[in-house]
């Protein structure tokens, strides 16, 4: 596609904003909800020559985590 213009991309995180007829808005902002209680970022970039990335990075588990887990 031809990506997100800028004034989109910088709201876009936030609840209840959508480029679609029937979308709710939600799911970006859960999604960033979700990533920084892991201790993460996310975020979006444009591709040159169209088309839109979405990045998001966690924190690494200490091992002592690790083996609680399982």
């Amino acid at each position: 596609g031809a990506g997100l213009a800028p004034e989109v991309a910088q709201h876009l995180f936030q609840p209840f904003v959508t480029t679609k007829r029937q979308g709710m808005g939600l799911g970006l902002s859960i999604c960033r909800t979700i990533v920084e209680a892991h201790g993460g970022k996310i975020w979006v970039e444009s591709r040159p020559g169209g088309g839109t990335v979405f990045r998001f990075t966690l924190r690494a588990a200490a091992v002592e985590e690790a083996a609680d887990a399982g």
